[in-house]
Formats: C-alpha cells, sequence, structure tokens
C-alpha cells in the first residue's frame, strides 16, 4: 500500500522554524551564565520548552500538518512564555 503524502503548511512551517531560532537563542544564553549552579537550574527549566519544541518538530516531519499541530504549537509558545516570565534572560 502506497504511504500518505504529508500535508504541508509554508506558514507553520516558518512558525516552527521561527520556535527553533528562539529555542536556540536561548540556550546561547543558558550556556553564556558563568555561574554552574544557575546555569543548571535554567537549563532544568528550559528542558521542558526544548522537549516541546521536539514533539512539535517531530509530529510536522512525520505527519505533516495534522489536527495535532495548532495544539502542539500552543503547548510549546505557552511553555516559552512561562519560561520567559519565570527566569530573566
Amino acid at each position: 500500500m502506497a504511504k500518505k503524502r504529508r500535508k504541508l503548511n509554508k506558514d507553520f512551517e516558518k512558525k516552527i522554524y521561527s520556535s527553533k531560532k528562539n529555542v536556540e537563542l536561548v540556550l546561547a544564553k543558558i550556556y553564556d551564565i558563568d555561574d554552574e549552579d544557575i546555569q543548571k537550574e535554567y537549563m532544568s527549566a528550559f528542558n521542558k520548552v526544548v522537549y516541546l519544541y521536539g514533539e512539535l518538530k517531530e509530529d510536522y516531519e512525520r505527519l505533516g500538518f495534522s489536527e495535532n499541530s495548532e495544539e502542539l504549537l500552543a503547548n510549546y509558545k505557552n511553555a516559552f512564555n512561562l519560561f520567559e516570565s519565570e527566569f530573566e534572560i
């Protein structure tokens, strides 16, 4: 049986790319923290955001744009905003 084609969405791809850049920027800032204990605290808090970004990206690469895509993006954005509100970076 033929494999079903993924449904692509250019606007959603732009959001994923933007999310990737935001994650990379915050990770770079965390790695620049000199105090090891503070760096570990920030990294521990940011791991959820990284995990949710990974889920978002993997889901899109595997399935394409689906009914689940917007929910994954919203979960990522909420976690990112929560991190930004709790940690000054």
